[in-house]
């Protein structure tokens, strides 16, 4: 029986935008938003062979370096931690997106979540696979990676607790299980309703092993809501714990612009910040392809937007805080790095570029019109993307090549088997997200037909689907 959306259902939006456009019943929403999996659009192949290259290109620059050795790369002494961390950290802080998205919206019940959790969710999950890989090839031995593991070792040698490389296999690992199980325990009722709708008998098979066994009892629907909230509990702290520890990496140094107390609040903004760029990456080029308009409308642009713009006002008071923190300090080399080295040495132009794009970028949402146009939040999502990935560069290079010595001073540039491998994990990701829109469902139907019988709280619009309101909105 289908259940038509009622024209008081829910309330007004935040700005007063629906978030859900069109006259929907259960059937035809479900159709609707499985339709990405059941059909393939010409665009899709072009990309997906394109990563398919990058991702060879991946494989094959980290075949040469575990055959060659990290010498490949542009790292010297001083400067030994490079492409490899800053990488590292970066895909880490994209993957906290997700979980803020997922988890933290959903205990505070904000409805809107439930047309983008999917993507954010996905977008975890893949960056923290590239994410894993670092560490592990900055090992420079990649096969002794269980050394990082605290195993019974009958010689008596353990894991270097020391290091800083056992608490992120510990932080990244828990985190990634974590969001695993949260990702897919969403899925269990949208793979059931693919099931239902499959053409043929293998795709039917495939969904409904996936399934569960899922038929939408009530005790079942019972059971998965305690299980959803008691994992979107879980992961929660995880958002703070994660890259917490990822920051203490850098915090328990004595190195001048890394052993500062601001550093885990600093590294925890700056991660949902990332992620949340990378949200709006992802979700527009999916909501044109894909006529998704109707579902994803212009109120989870403006909500994702704003919170880009609160996450910036925070990161912009941190470097405030850092600046003024090593003035007022009177250390000489925190002075020298904060104040000299990063804004007029041989880094300077990056640093200004960090700036203008981590900071003056994310103004332009105090405008309504701005939050909700596509072409100006993809550019600027893609602007704070590469800000962020600056910003980790800059932590990590101009604290190492300039520390306490001048005589131990040298440059670094990355070299052609560094920007290769940057190249590379972009293509992995891309695959694997290409993947994921193709045969799993990239938007959470059951949520989103809780908006559709007005259970949400947000304003449902009547435009029929397809209309020219949903392909605007």
């Amino acid at each position: 029986m289908s259940a038509t959306v009622r024209p008081d259902a829910g309330v007004s939006a935040g700005a007063g935008w629906p978030l859900l456009i069109g006259q929907h019943d259960d059937a035809s929403l479900t159709d609707h938003l499985l339709s990405p999996i059941w059909q393939t659009r010409p665009g899709w192949w072009w990309l997906f062979g394109l990563s398919c290259a990058g991702t060879l290109l991946f494989i094959g620059t980290i075949t040469y370096t575990i055959a060659r050795g990290i010498g490949v790369w542009g790292n010297n002494i001083p400067v030994a931690w490079a492409y490899a961390i800053v990488n590292f950290v970066w895909w880490v802080g994209i993957g906290h997106a997700g979980t803020f998205i997922s988890a933290f919206l959903l205990l505070l019940n904000q409805r809107w979540r439930g047309s983008v959790n999917r993507i954010a969710e996905a977008m975890t999950i893949f960056a923290l696979v590239n994410a894993s890989l670092f560490p592990l090839l900055h090992l420079g031995r990649a096969w002794f990676f269980y050394w990082l593991i605290p195993y019974p070792a009958t010689m008596g040698v353990w894991p270097n607790f020391k290091s800083s490389l056992p608490w992120d296999v510990a932080a990244v690992s828990t985190y990634f299980t974590v969001s695993l199980l949260f990702w897919y325990l969403g899925l269990v009722p949208d793979f059931a309703s693919a099931r239902d709708r499959a053409a043929t008998l293998f795709r039917r098979r495939v969904y409904g092993l996936f399934a569960l066994g899922w038929r939408g009892a009530g005790y079942q629907w019972a059971r998965y809501r305690a299980a959803y909230t008691l994992l979107a509990a879980l992961a929660t702290p995880l958002v703070i714990s994660v890259h917490s520890v990822v920051s203490l990496d850098f915090a328990i140094a004595q190195l001048p612009g890394w052993h500062s107390t601001i550093f885990p609040p600093y590294f925890v903004v700056g991660a949902i910040y990332s992620g949340l760029a990378m949200v709006i990456v992802l979700l527009l080029p999916m909501r044109r392809v894909f006529r998704l308009g109707d579902v994803i409308t212009n109120a989870h642009l403006d909500a994702i937007a704003k919170l880009m713009l609160t996450m910036g006002l925070m990161l912009a008071y941190s470097y405030v805080i850092e600046l003024f923190m090593a003035w007022y300090s009177g250390n000489q080399f925190e002075r020298f790095t904060y104040l000299v080295d990063r804004p007029a040495g041989p880094y300077a132009v990056l640093y200004w570029v960090m700036t203008v794009l981590n900071v003056v970028t994310p103004q332009l949402f105090w405008v309504k019109r701005f939050r909700t146009s596509g072409p100006i939040l993809f550019i600027a999502s893609l602007g704070i993307l590469a800000g962020m990935w600056i910003e980790r560069f800059i932590i990590i290079v101009t604290s190492l090549n300039r520390d306490f010595l001048t005589s131990s001073w040298h440059f670094y540039a990355p070299s052609w088997v560094d920007w290769s491998i940057l190249a590379g994990s972009v293509s992995l990701f891309a695959f694997l997200f290409l993947l994921f829109i193709r045969f799993v469902p990239s938007v959470a139907i059951s949520e989103v037909k809780e908006l559709s019988l007005g259970l949400g709280e947000g304003q449902v619009d009547l435009a029929p689907i397809g209309s020219v309101e949903a392909e605007n909105a």
